[in-house]
């Protein structure tokens, strides 16, 4: 428990208590078995950790169980640094997750800062109301994300070369996408994913129907027939069961991650990951849902620019953190491991950070000789303050840490 007063000198290191969200793709057994909890038969999709407004994170003060925004509003310098909560109007500007799929999520892509500020203001111009299926734009904000594997972790993100999405239309549907394979032969992505997403129902049942069948004469071990196979069976009518014929499909090792662009078309697929994003909820989807898709709008949002996949790997900053280089104002992403024998002591200037345990147990120490300090079991976070300097993590454990770059 801790007190705070509008006097207090330091606002110490706060435990957290996250909001579990229970959507339909979500894993029976993955968070279930990160938190130390029983399976309830219901799926655990995402584990929250952040002051979002839609499932902020609780603290314990005097007490009583309070969402971390509230002492963001009280104390946002404090808790931010002052560079932080200049630059971000008094915000924590990232969200940190705990992501695990058992069903494929929705392909999707986010807008840049522009262009979400610019759609934002159209829709609400134009009288949509937030909760409305057609709503695009949920604020003004752009939406990078990061994605780092805990598991194995399979999913789709970006264009793939022409010549090879070419080859593998001739190969797995040539005769219901025969009209489509002419835009590739001129190298024109563009107008190509967008007669895909506008098939006509009869043409786009008679491309699936014949990349299935061409999927399961395939060889066992091809991963994009199997996935052409899988989300057949998830959304049999969807466009999106060609997506890994046009998006690189990619399958991450744990400890791997992927760092996700506004404008970039993906989907994850399989998997429990560690995610970190800007705090924004724009989302405009392609495929592989129920929920709306517009076509047009996407088409003004998307890259298509051909992308290779560029894994990242964690950089050491010292012995006992490794960073993984990704480019965004609003956050940084790494992984702490620490044994009996070396502790991670950090001494340097930081923004607020999250620290979430994955595996074995870990202590958290700061301030005064003599502070007990926080105990960090597996699938437990710790928010620590900018203004916590220095502190210590020790015990054997592997810990990810989300922060705001300096």
């Amino acid at each position: 428990m801790t007190h705070l007063t509008e006097t207090s000198e330091k606002i110490p290191p706060l435990v957290l208590k996250n909001t579990l969200q229970k959507y339909a793709w979500g894993s029976h057994s993955a968070i279930q078995e990160l938190m130390g909890a029983d399976p309830t038969g219901e799926p655990w999709a995402e584990l929250w950790m952040g002051a979002h407004p839609k499932a902020p994170s609780q603290v314990n003060i005097d007490g009583r169980w309070t969402s971390l925004n509230e002492v963001l509003r009280q104390f946002p310098e404090k808790i931010l640094g002052l560079e932080t909560a200049k630059k971000f109007n008094n915000t924590l500007p990232y969200l940190f997750k705990v992501l695990a799929a058992e069903q494929p999520l929705s392909i999707q892509a986010h807008p840049d800062a522009l262009q979400a500020k610019a759609g934002f203001e159209r829709e609400s111009a134009a009288g949509i109301k937030m909760a409305e299926p057609v709503r695009n734009y949920k604020d003004p904000f752009h939406k990078p994300e990061c994605i780092c594997a805990v598991t194995k972790f399979i999913g789709l993100k970006g264009f793939r070369k022409i010549f090879t999405t070419r080859e593998l239309i001739q190969r797995f549907c040539p005769k219901g996408l025969a009209r489509e394979l002419k835009f590739l032969e001129r190298g024109d992505l563009k107008t190509f994913f967008k007669s895909v997403m506008e098939l006509p129902t009869s043409q786009k049942k008679s491309a699936i129907d014949e990349a299935r069948r061409s999927a399961k004469t395939s060889i066992p071990t091809d991963m994009i027939a199997d996935w052409i196979i899988n989300l057949h069976g998830y959304y049999p009518e969807d466009v999106g069961v060609l997506s890994p014929l046009f998006l690189n499909l990619f399958c991450l090792s744990p400890g791997e991650a992927l760092f996700l662009p506004c404008g970039e078309l993906h989907a994850y697929l399989s998997g429990m990951g560690i995610e970190i994003m800007a705090n924004s909820d724009n989302v405009l989807r392609g495929g592989l849902t129920p929920k709306h898709v517009d076509v047009p709008e996407l088409m003004q949002v998307l890259d298509f620019t051909e992308t290779d996949l560029h894994i990242l790997k964690p950089e050491p900053v010292s012995p006992c953190e490794k960073k993984y280089p990704v480019l965004a104002e609003e956050f940084e992403l790494s992984v702490v491991d620490v044994t009996d024998k070396a502790p991670c002591i950090f001494l340097g200037r930081h923004g607020a950070e999250i620290l979430i345990c994955i595996n074995g147990v870990a202590h958290l120490t700061f301030g005064a000789i003599g502070n007990k300090g926080i105990g960090i079991k597996k699938g437990e976070s710790v928010f620590i303050p900018a203004e916590t300097n220095p502190y210590e993590i020790s015990g054997n454990a592997r810990c990810y840490k989300a922060g705001v770059p300096l």
